[in-house]
């Protein structure tokens, strides 16, 4: 079975996120809030440091509820900063709240996080790869994105962060051609 190439086959927990999680079409406004808090924290870092915290951050950040992370104050950021169970730099942290404020009012602009982001798509998954060269960092689409994220207030919001979230939540199909889930 052949799976992406940039994937490290030796780790049983990446493989299963590959296998059941990496690139699968996301629909739920929590499950984008989720993705949005994790990819953000990974900027400079790499996506299995992340990965392998990831119960630290559903702790942290109320099981990524925007609602309650939207209020989290000073003292709440002190007391991330002395969790071992997820990266501790101050301003991804508060990048964490300031976005969940954000998200909140996209959807209350747009009825939901899901139906504003899938708009930049008109709802269809983008098949980026048409053979198994590297995928790029940045593409139009990501950089549309990010670009309306920061002139909404959003941080932590690159180009190439937002593109590694459409990768991540289904948006770009970005899957190897010849990997077993490119067809999901």
């Amino acid at each position: 079975m052949k799976r992406c190439q940039w994937l490290d086959e030796s780790k049983t927990d990446y493989v299963e996120y590959h296998d059941k999680e990496w690139g699968v079409p996301v629909y739920e406004d929590k499950v984008f809030f989720e993705f949005l808090v994790l990819e953000s924290a990974q900027a400079g870092l790499s996506w299995y440091t992340i990965l392998k915290r990831r119960e630290g951050y559903r702790s942290a950040f109320a099981n990524f509820d925007p609602k309650i992370v939207s209020t989290f104050d000073s003292e709440k950021v002190d007391a991330l900063l002395q969790d071992s169970g997820i990266i501790r730099h101050r301003a991804k942290i508060e990048s964490a709240i300031n976005n969940a404020q954000r998200f909140l009012e996209i959807q209350q602009e747009f009825g939901s996080f899901s139906d504003y982001v899938w708009g930049f798509t008109n709802n269809k998954i983008i098949d980026v790869r048409t053979k198994d060269d590297f995928p790029p960092a940045t593409t139009p689409l990501s950089d549309k994105l990010s670009k309306d994220l920061k002139k909404r207030g959003f941080k932590f919001v690159g180009s190439t962060t937002m593109y590694a979230f459409l990768q991540a939540t289904g948006i770009v199909n970005d899957h190897d051609v010849d990997c077993i889930c490119r067809q999901r």
